[in-house]
């Protein structure tokens, strides 16, 4: 994945998805008895909410949605991948939050924008913007989102994928981190 260390994938990583699938299956009758012609789908959500009942995919737009539901149903049942999502929409005063914190973190505002932008920039503010997990899953995604314009979009960030539409199939340009190519309040460029 273009990154300096490969994390290599846990014992317990593979239980979780040998044992989500296995739900998956299971609860594929009654998925199919609520929604027929898309029980995969809905059985898949069923067993990836009980794999990560913290998940919240509110505020996503209805294209980011429609494209990480697609992506992550496939994973599952074609590959025994799991995908899950630690952050989607963030709120602006969540996301000002944060860029503030890593502000006072590190020190500088250029050097917080190595991780967090402030909100008018922020793809999570736009509700199209991914963090996802498991590293596995991330792999996964880089390597078939473009299906679904689900896109890695930083070097320093294995986690962080946006659903691009415009880009049609064909990856952007991966920037070193989230700083780079926006302006800063000083009139400079990262």
């Amino acid at each position: 994945m273009n990154e300096p260390r490969t994390i290599p994938p846990r014992p317990r990583d593979r239980l979780y998805a040998a044992v989500t699938l296995v739900l998956a299956v299971l609860l594929l009758p009654a998925a199919f008895v609520r929604r027929p012609g898309r029980a995969r789908e809905l059985a898949c959500r069923w067993a990836l909410w009980m794999r990560f009942p913290a998940e919240d995919l509110t505020g996503l737009t209805d294209g980011a949605m429609a494209a990480f539901t697609a992506a992550r149903t496939e994973a599952l049942w074609r590959h025994g991948q799991l995908i899950g999502l630690t952050s989607g929409y963030r709120d602006p005063v969540v996301q000002q939050r944060m860029f503030d914190e890593e502000v006072r973190r590190s020190g500088s505002p250029a050097s917080a924008r190595m991780l967090v932008l402030p909100p008018a920039e922020s793809s999570h503010v736009k509700g199209i913007a991914l963090d996802v997990r498991p590293h596995e899953g991330a792999r996964w995604l880089q390597e078939h989102g473009a299906r679904y314009d689900l896109y890695r979009m930083y070097d320093n960030e294995w986690w962080h994928f946006e659903h691009r539409p415009d880009r049609c199939g064909t990856p952007p340009r991966r920037r070193p981190h989230p700083g780079v190519g926006y302006v800063i309040e000083n009139g400079g460029q990262t």
